[in-house]
């Protein structure tokens, strides 16, 4: 019997590692990166306080409108603009970027972009 990869374990384990190196700090809070199959999420990440400073993603009322006859790619642009204007408003210019054990390929590049695009420094 062929024993099937779980990719879904795999990234898991993949994350675990990078978040050993990864920390938000106050200075320079954690953009973490979630994706599922249809859509992305994005938030940033205080983690000496535990706090969530700023959150986007494409299930939000006024960003699902926005995207809706958008690929996934443009998408996840669109969700990394978003997520960089909040992050203005919070005065937050620097991030270290969590891409969740995610190939930083695809969507999650796309993000990345959109947030480098619309201000975000990392």
């Amino acid at each position: 019997m062929i024993n099937k990869v779980n990719k879904n374990q795999a990234r898991s384990k993949r994350h675990v590692r990078l978040r050993h190196e990864l920390v938000g700090t106050t200075v320079r809070p954690r953009l973490c990166v979630y994706r599922s199959l249809s859509n992305i999420y994005a938030q940033i990440i205080d983690d000496s306080k535990g706090v969530t400073l700023v959150s986007c993603n494409t299930t939000q009322k006024e960003v699902k409108e926005a995207v809706k006859n958008m690929t996934n790619k443009e998408q996840a642009k669109y969700v990394g603009e978003q997520i960089a204007k909040l992050a203005k408003k919070k005065k937050i210019t620097t991030v270290v970027f969590d891409r969740g054990g995610y190939l930083y390929t695809g969507r999650v590049k796309e993000l990345a972009d959109g947030a480098r695009a619309g201000g975000l420094e990392f």
